[in-house]
């Protein structure tokens, strides 16, 4: 079994697979549907002491626990040295900023979007990857993908309603938060050819926890209660154990049959929304979100089809 880690906000493997072992690729959806939990009750911490404690300390917080999580996982194996050393320091820097840019502004906004809202407008992170993939990385996209780009973002206004009754102007910055992520994810493929992703891992999470232990003194709030406490410790592990849940879903998986039930995500937001906050997804979001989902899986499957191993033309007998 051949691995590669692929550093997407946090430690992605993936595979090639010879025959398809259905029991392998159970657990590796076992593992994807596991991260989505975690992810989901990472997002309800947040927005559950949003209106006690400063997003600050909360961004702070998440981040630390993904970079120390990060950092025990590969020094034994690489060397605290070598984890940062990066032939590129300014995409590095720019990459961990788009990442905490992203976290900040959807932290922000889960404590006035409902869960399902705020999660199913996020989906639109990888619509616009492929969107940008082309002007900036020379990757070739077709008018499917185009097409199935611009129904991504009538998705997202379908959601969000822009001066609709009902508008919740907060979930613009939902739409930042992606944009940001999108971002973050061209730098990531684009780095990935001069340094290695376990450097890269340590980096989303170094430059932002740096920047803000700097900062969060300032705002800095004593949680009054043992439970915030305890929430507020768990952000990062919860967010650090959800990365190293997709990391084993996608070794046990090929990535077209383990990425869809990524969109489970939304199930488990709307079910946390509605037992803990009384959140009752309006029928705008669910239609929203269908197309949403729908456009993400045209363009990830249609993406895996055309740079499998069998579409590409082979060389010699």
């Amino acid at each position: 079994m051949s691995t590669r880690l692929a550093a997407l906000g946090g430690p992605i493997l993936t595979e090639t697979t010879s025959g398809d072992d259905r029991s392998a690729i159970l657990r590796g959806i076992l593992f994807m549907v596991g991260a989505t939990m975690l992810f989901v009750w990472m997002n309800a911490g947040v927005k559950l002491l949003s209106p006690h404690l400063p997003v600050v300390e909360l961004i702070w917080a998440r981040s630390l626990g993904h970079l120390l999580f990060m950092v025990a996982i590969f020094a034994p194996g690489h060397g605290w040295w070598r984890l940062f050393v990066t032939r590129k320091p300014a995409v590095q820097v720019t990459r961990s900023l788009l990442l905490i840019s992203s976290t900040s502004f959807f932290f922000t906004a889960l404590g006035f979007v409902p869960l399902a809202d705020a999660t199913a407008v996020s989906f639109t992170a990888p619509i616009l990857v492929a969107a940008l993939a082309g002007p900036v990385l020379g990757e070739r996209v077709g008018l499917g993908h185009w097409l199935a780009i611009g129904a991504g973002f009538c998705g997202a206004l379908v959601i969000t309603r822009p001066g609709g009754e009902g508008t919740n102007p907060y979930t613009l910055l939902v739409l930042g938060s992606a944009s940001c992520y999108a971002g973050y994810q061209i730098l990531t493929r684009y780095v990935g050819s001069f340094d290695s992703p376990e450097t890269s891992v340590t980096y989303s999470a170094l430059v932002g926890t740096v920047a803000l232990s700097c900062v969060v003194p300032f705002f800095w709030k004593a949680p009054d209660r043992l439970t915030h406490w305890l929430i507020l410790g768990a952000l990062g592990v919860l967010g650090a154990l959800g990365h190293y849940c997709v990391a084993r879903a996608f070794l046990w998986g090929p990535a077209a049959r383990i990425s869809p039930f990524h969109y489970i995500q939304l199930v488990w937001a709307a079910g946390v929304g509605f037992l803990v906050f009384g959140e009752v997804p309006s029928l705008w979001t669910w239609a929203g979100a269908a197309i949403i989902i729908v456009s993400g899986l045209y363009i990830a499957l249609g993406k895996t089809r055309a740079t499998s191993p069998s579409s590409r033309p082979r060389r010699g007998g």
